[in-house]
């Protein structure tokens, strides 16, 4: 589910670390990450917010992790233009078939 915010939007992703490739995929109720990182020393939270920027095309100065820092599902503020940015979360929450 996007959350709009003031200065962008929220979402949430189920990360799996230790994957084979990194990976942002849609899944039921939130996104999915797969993450080449450990969950080691904030390591797959920093390649979380690396691939997601990539994937809304923001800075990562602009991606923050706001809830889950030890848990495997987060929630992030990615700071932008909401309604594009609202647009691109839209498939991530796709439900699976």
């Amino acid at each position: 589910m996007t959350i709009r915010r003031a200065d962008g939007i929220g979402i949430a992703v189920r990360v799996t670390p230790r994957s084979a490739r990194n990976a942002l995929e849609p899944g039921p109720g939130h996104g999915v990450a797969r993450l080449n990182a450990p969950p080691v020393d904030g390591a797959a939270n920093a390649a979380l917010i690396d691939l997601v920027a990539a994937h809304f095309g923001v800075a990562k100065r602009d991606v923050r992790l706001i809830a889950g820092e030890r848990a495997r599902l987060k929630r992030l503020a990615i700071r932008g233009d909401a309604e594009a940015l609202a647009k691109i979360a839209a498939a991530l929450y796709q439900a699976e078939p």
